[in-house]
């Protein structure tokens, strides 16, 4: 796996990079790169969804210079670890050179969960309900990725 000098290279994997997976990578990078060298990616490709970039800038975290990505225009192809952090991800993971441990750890889907939302505000709440559950997620990394 990796020693105290060589971070380890982690991939956020979800659907269509635009949400969980961003957040996931932004969370990583502010708190734990010193320890990890965090990227994420898509089964698909869906753009960067702009209530995850405001609710990432809420909590003091840039994520707007992220781009959507594909598993496949990806520059670093070996990693240690892939976390799928949605259901679709973990069913239809692809094979990645190096057969890192994939862990899966769902995360709900903060645009399903805000379709029916009246106002931005209301839909916001699950944004930040989501985001705040993958900040707890990072915090315990890498310990919580088990063995």
């Amino acid at each position: 796996m990796s020693n105290d000098r060589t971070p380890l290279k982690v991939l956020f994997l979800c659907t269509g990079n635009s949400c969980r997976s961003q957040m996931a990578e932004g969370w990583t990078r502010a708190m734990k790169s010193d320890s990890i060298e965090a990227y994420s990616a898509g089964i698909e490709k869906h753009g960067l969804n702009p209530h995850a970039i405001k609710v990432m800038r809420e909590a003091g975290i840039d994520i707007s210079n992220h781009r959507s990505t594909t598993v496949g225009e990806l520059e670093v192809a070996e990693f240690d670890v892939v976390v799928t952090v949605c259901g679709h991800a973990d069913e239809h993971c692809p094979a990645f050179i190096g057969s890192p441990r994939v862990v899966h750890v769902g995360f709900e889907d903060p645009p399903k969960l805000a379709k029916d939302a009246a106002t931005e505000e209301e839909a916001l709440v699950h944004y930040r309900r989501v985001r705040d559950e993958i900040r707890d997620f990072v915090m315990g990394l890498p310990q919580n990725l088990g063995n």
